[in-house]
């Protein structure tokens, strides 16, 4: 059983050579839409320094200075990522139905923080003016995980977070393969908080938006889900080892920027959200053209 309820891994106000891990003191508080206006986020510190071993409560609290990832780099590996996933975005896309997930794979070099920290938009991607957002649920695993049943998958789910898997559409639509044109540095945000299984134990019933500039391009529920955790989780671990701390993004609703008419796509300064409701909240990321 989980031993938290929503995690948070900072660097806390008080001193920026550290990083904390702990619950906010506010348990319905949205962190990151807190932290983004300035208001003080107070959390209760927890003994341990990673989500995959949290520890305990130790009776201190600390203000929130800045959010980081849920996880860091070297924990994660590769970034198992499902495309086509949602109904609607397949439509939206002119594509299929799939009848097994679609996979591809982000390098750890991918994984970035939550607003104040810049996510940058490559020099190729600025040039074909084609940096597109995509909101996603993302799972954590809590321990290794091969050939895992579908009946058995949620046994190995940590918790969920929001992610954005940002990509150059010029590149993605070049190719076949999409590893390239989703894999740049700092293109897989992650945060603000990790919520247990515990408190989502059924994530078909969240509700996810991505906002461009406070404007609303994506709108759905989790039901419009192709595959859901279990299948995904049991698919992508048979005949291979997914390590404790695997990161799986689970594909984006309709309303990405290349389908709109006009296009809405991402440029210098742009501000995405990626809203998760309940728990999840809203990661916050600020875009910022490469030099």
């Amino acid at each position: 059983m989980a031993t938290f309820q929503r995690l948070v891994r900072f660097v806390p106000k008080s001193d920026e050579s550290k990083v904390l891990l702990g619950e906010p003191v506010d348990a319905a508080v949205d962190v990151g839409a807190a932290v983004r206006k300035g208001e003080v986020v107070k959390v209760n510190v927890f003994s341990g320094s990673s989500v995959l071993d949290p520890g305990s409560a130790t009776g201190e609290t600390a203000v929130i200075g800045r959010i980081l990832s849920p996880l860091a780099r070297q924990e994660v590996g590769t970034i198992r990522c499902i495309g086509l996933n949602y109904k609607k975005h397949a439509e939206e896309a002119k594509m299929s139905i799939p009848d097994i997930p679609t996979v591809f794979l982000k390098p750890d070099t991918c994984l970035a923080d939550p607003w104040p920290a810049t996510t940058i938009i490559p020099k190729h991607t600025i040039a074909s003016d084609s940096a597109d957002y995509e909101s996603e649920l993302a799972i954590v695993l809590s321990k290794e995980a091969k050939n895992v049943s579908e009946a058995d998958a949620l046994d190995y789910v940590l918790g969920y977070t929001a992610s954005n898997d940002i990509s150059s559409r010029a590149s993605q639509f070049a190719q076949t393969q999409w590893c390239y044109s989703k894999g740049f540095d700092g293109a897989c945000p992650l945060g603000p908080v990790l919520v247990s299984k515990d408190a989502i134990p059924e994530p078909s019933k969240l509700h996810m938006r991505g906002l461009k500039n406070g404007k609303v391009l994506q709108d759905s529920p989790l039901t419009d889900l192709i595959f859901s955790v279990k299948q995904i989780v049991s698919f992508l671990s048979q005949g291979t080892t997914l390590q404790k701390g695997t990161v799986i993004i689970t594909g984006t609703p309709a309303g990405v920027g290349f389908a709109k008419k006009p296009q809405e796509l991402l440029h210098d300064g742009d501000e995405f959200v990626v809203e998760i409701l309940p728990h999840i909240g809203s990661l916050y990321n600020v875009m910022q053209n490469e030099k």
